[in-house]
């Protein structure tokens, strides 16, 4: 398998979306939105599976455990996960301006394993938190790691501000437009992972795109002429 391979994949032409909600609070802000974004995709037609750190406990990166006992068994879960996926979305509370340590620290122990399943992977990023700013700060500091690792960061990513008042009672954003935004966010992300996982051809003229050239550099212009 190459460092880029996905494994245990359901038929083709479905897609297996990782939901994990980096919050361990019961009832949190992010694991509402977790809930929200599941939803949503899985009422488009697509499968989800969801989970929350609080299942994939592991103790803090330690070389020396790593070298005599391998990876904890929360890392080796994760990882299992991420390999089954063909995108994965993360919903992450704000710690001090930056992302959860708990978060950071599991990605970091299964950032050993080789291959490395966060590379090449789709992944959209969102938060929610009673600030104004919605938590946005944090993401931007969980975009470092993951795109190092060669994750496919979304570029649009969802924050939802003050939302210990932006649910409503179904579950759902309250206000009517925030909604819609956040279904539109979900759709396109959606449908680019769908085209990077069914459609080799979009990811070959992308990068032909950027003037490398692969085993099929050249066929457009042989067939225009």
């Amino acid at each position: 398998m190459t460092d880029s391979a996905r494994s245990d994949h359901p038929e083709p032409g479905a897609l297996d979306v990782l939901v994990l909600c980096a919050s361990r609070r019961t009832g949190s802000f992010n694991a509402r939105l977790a809930e929200l974004a599941a939803a949503t995709i899985e009422a488009a037609g697509r499968t989800t599976r969801q989970v929350n750190v609080r299942e994939l406990d592991v103790p803090s990166y330690d070389g020396d455990s790593e070298k005599s006992g391998g990876l904890p068994p929360g890392a080796e879960a994760f990882a299992e996960l991420l390999r089954r996926a063909h995108a994965l979305v993360i919903t992450s509370p704000e710690y001090n301006a930056s992302m959860p340590g708990l978060l950071k620290n599991l990605i970091d122990w299964v950032s050993r394993l080789r291959p490395q399943p966060f590379n090449e992977l789709q992944t959209l990023l969102m938060s929610a938190s009673p600030s104004m700013s919605g938590g946005n700060r944090g993401l931007w500091s969980l975009r470092i790691p993951l795109e190092h690792l060669g994750a496919r960061v979304y570029p649009d990513m969802f924050s939802l501000a003050q939302a210990h008042t932006a649910f409503g009672a179904d579950g759902r954003i309250a206000d009517a437009t925030l909604q819609a935004r956040f279904e539109t966010n979900i759709q396109n992300f959606i449908a680019l992972a769908e085209a990077a996982t069914h459609y080799p051809c979009a990811k070959k003229a992308w990068v032909e795109f950027l003037g490398e050239r692969g085993e099929f550099a050249g066929v457009n212009e042989q067939v225009s002429r």
